[in-house]
């Protein structure tokens, strides 16, 4: 394995390969995944005024311009084809990791085998086992005689294993190279042939429970996506022909069909509203906290919840197409699309295990002396690498433990170690996900604790964000609830109540318009909020507004110190998505000092936002905590989980875990991936350049065999002592 790896150029960057005036030709590598949209492609370009003729070979990865030079400059030229290739990114990085999963290895998809059919083979090697181990000594009677490879233990080992090998030889024939069931099915064959077939079977076994662990992972990952997401309603309210409802199983709704939604009820489809207005609340697609307010000809998402209000939608997807059922499938894919970094030292050993060999056979050749052949044999290289290796990872991984960051695989920790792009969700990640009411600003003689009051006594009985924070704190601050009458809630725009005969009203700009409540004179106020990322509710007496509310979203404690400390370790390019309005995010980056936002984002825009990235050439990591990120953070090269609040489906599809609510443990965490990957280095320049020095003195017959062997052993034992340092490493988040 090469140590120093050449960087490919990025997947929608186009170079240079030759140039006359008027004429160029570049080479883009996203075109060789393109080749069915080479028409298209050509089209888009020569419908550029400045291109006289377009021509895209997607073999060789060109395309040939002819130009008008006077129109426009190459440098110009180029941005436009690269902007032109773009809109066809998605699909050409989706393709580009398949094939470099290809290149890889073609492991078998253990999440399309159905978890009975492997319970049912560890069942039968377990067995096979147990059976073989009871008639051991009937086997051992056989010692030499071949009748062994045609006993219980062989033939069953070889039926057991019929997949194993199946697959085996796949990968050899198709990539060219093993993967672990070449490397399974060698183990098998050579423990029959060496006449000890209940190690074969014992290899089986655990091949067997390794399969099951993995299957059952995936199952109850898409258990999870489905049960937090899922639209929870097995049958809807169906408007028929005469316009009356009646409840219909949710498998018989098809595209056309119209549906009633009313308060309480998830809404089942995706579609368009086309009668009624409520409060929904789209947490689960877009993160955003605030109930929206649903209309007439808004778009609706299955798994949405209506909290107040009834809204008839006409149906457009249902089923495996609904959004929630994106979600899951694009968290699934990603999971098995995402390249898996095998281990540096096992695939450097692994290659050079076959150099001993060969140095051995040489030396013996030239010198016809066995015990400097043997001595080729005793210096090797796999040895240190794997054991150091193993241990920086088990250490790290350990150390990370500890301090509440969970690691799903050793590999991540190269992964963000080599990042160089930081993501964060906005709702529960950077911000704490729980409203409090920040501003109140008097419009009359009211002073604020009278306005709190009479909101308290409007908004007592309802569920929505800005009632809670504003209940919230009135119990901070021991203030009692008037006496009031009955509340009537006008659904999406507010609620009223009567105080001492007065009528209260607390909500919306456009509730106050309905009233005939003037809020004119109060738009500096109103524009001093919006710009500071509150959302904002107005609380009216009978016909005058006497209080402005605005509520926030807090930031996190240390976020700012966090992003801070992560453009130190070297991330140089950190973004905001979210779901939220444009002014929050716009408010959020800002005092983040972020490099840029993209705003009212639903997850699958996330995901697709994490893919263009990428094909770029960065490494991104992408840290959020909510079931809307979840695509993200499974297409990401590291998804990261944070805080305390985080839910489940974000933890399952993201590679690292953090428990702690702290910010800080994100920079803690890649200074940690950087550390153990140096501490890798340090054992790679070690293992090899000592061991290289013995092999060479053991060649030309200075280096004995014992010492040789000594001096192997010893390498070993330094650069594990080397990585043993990272139990120790400390995760001060001062320091």
């Amino acid at each position: 394995m090469n140590l120093i790896k050449h960087k490919p150029l990025p997947l929608l960057k186009c170079k240079t390969i030759h140039e006359l005036p008027g004429r160029i030709r570049v080479f883009c590598r996203a075109l060789e995944f393109l080749p069915e949209f080479q028409s298209s492609i050509e089209e888009r370009l020569n419908e550029f005024s400045f291109i006289e003729k377009a021509t895209v070979n997607p073999i060789s990865k060109r395309i040939l311009i002819f130009y008008s030079k006077d129109k426009i400059k190459k440098e110009h030229l180029i941005d436009q084809i690269e902007n032109t290739i773009a809109n066809y990114s998605i699909i050409a990085f989706q393709r580009e990791r398949s094939k470099n999963n290809r290149l890889t290895v073609n492991e078998r998809r253990l999440q399309e085998e159905p978890i009975a059919n492997i319970l049912r083979n560890v069942a039968l090697s377990t067995f096979s086992l147990i059976y073989s181990f009871a008639k051991r000594a009937n086997y051992s009677k056989l010692g030499n005689n071949t009748k062994i490879y045609t006993s219980f233990p062989s033939i069953s080992s070889l039926i057991l294993s019929f997949s194993i090998f199946k697959s085996g030889i796949k990968s050899l024939i198709q990539d060219k190279r093993p993967n672990a069931d070449t490397l399974s099915a060698a183990s098998i064959v050579a423990s029959i042939i060496s006449k000890n077939p209940i190690s074969a079977l014992t290899i089986i076994l655990l091949a067997d429970i390794a399969e099951l662990l993995t299957s059952y992972s995936m199952n109850r990952t898409r258990k999870a996506i489905s049960g937090m997401i899922s639209t929870g309603e097995e049958f809807v309210w169906k408007e028929t022909a005469n316009k009356k409802l009646v409840k219909t199983n949710i498998e018989e709704i098809k595209q056309g069909d119209i549906i009633a939604v009313h308060t309480g009820e998830k809404i089942s489809v995706d579609g368009t509203v086309i009668q009624g207005d409520a409060l929904v609340d789209q947490s689960s697609i877009s993160g955003e906290y605030m109930p929206a307010s649903i209309q007439k000809n808004h778009k609706v998402f299955a798994g949405s919840i209506v909290q107040n209000g009834t809204i008839k939608i006409i149906t457009e997807k249902t089923k495996d197409e609904t959004a929630v059922s994106r979600i899951i499938h694009m968290v699934e894919e990603a999971s098995q699309n995402k390249a898996r970094v095998q281990n540096m030292a096992d695939k450097f050993s692994a290659q050079l295990i076959p150099l001993n060999f060969v140095l051995s056979a040489i030396v013996f050749l030239i010198t016809k002396s066995p015990i400097r052949a043997l001595n080729m044999l005793i210096i090797d290289y796999s040895c240190g690498l794997r054991l150091s290796t193993a241990t920086a990872l088990s250490a790290a991984i350990s150390t990370g433990a500890r301090n509440g960051i969970l690691f799903k695989g050793s590999n991540f920790l190269e992964s963000i170690a080599e990042a160089d792009s930081l993501i964060f969700d906005k709702t529960g990640t950077l911000t704490l996900g729980t409203p409090k009411l920040e501003s109140i600003i008097p419009t009359s003689k009211y002073s604020k604790d009278s306005i709190l009051q009479y909101t308290a006594a409007a908004e007592e009985t309802s569920k929505h964000p800005i009632a809670s924070a504003i209940l919230d704190k009135l119990k901070y601050q021991d203030i009692n609830i008037p006496s009031h009458s009955d509340i009537k809630i006008h659904t999406a725009r507010g609620v009223e109540t009567k105080v001492e005969n007065s009528i209260i009203r607390v909500g919306s700009e456009r509730f106050m318009k309905e009233n005939q409540i003037s809020i004119a004179e109060y738009r500096n106020s109103i524009h001093s909020l919006s710009m500071k990322g509150q959302n904002i509710a107005f609380v009216a007496k009978d016909n005058y507004l006497i209080g402005i509310l605005g509520v926030l979203d807090p930031l996190r404690d240390n976020m700012k110190k966090a992003i801070n400390r992560l453009r130190f370790i070297g991330i140089d390019d950190i973004v905001l998505l979210t779901g939220d309005q444009e002014y929050q995010a716009e408010v959020v980056a800002n005092r983040m000092t972020l490099d840029r936002f993209e705003s009212e984002l639903l997850p699958e825009d996330k995901a697709r936002f994490t893919l263009n990235l990428q094909s770029k050439g960065s490494k991104v990591v992408m840290v959020g905590d909510g079931i809307n990120d979840a695509p993200a953070l499974a297409y990401a090269d590291v998804g990261i989980a944070l805080g305390g609040k985080r839910t489940d489906i974000a933890m399952e599809a993201a590679d690292i875990t953090i428990t702690s609510d702290d910010p800080l443990m994100v920079p803690q965490t890649f200074l940690l991936a950087k550390k153990t990957m140096q501490i890798v280095r340090q054992n790679f320049a070690t293992a090899i350049g000592v061991n290289s020095i013995g092999l060479i003195l053991g060649a030309i017959g200075i280096l004995p065999v014992f010492w040789g062997a000594f001096m192997h052993n010893m390498t070993t034992i330094a650069v594990v002592g080397n990585s043993l340092r990272l139990i120790f490493h400390d995760m001060d988040k001062k320091r």
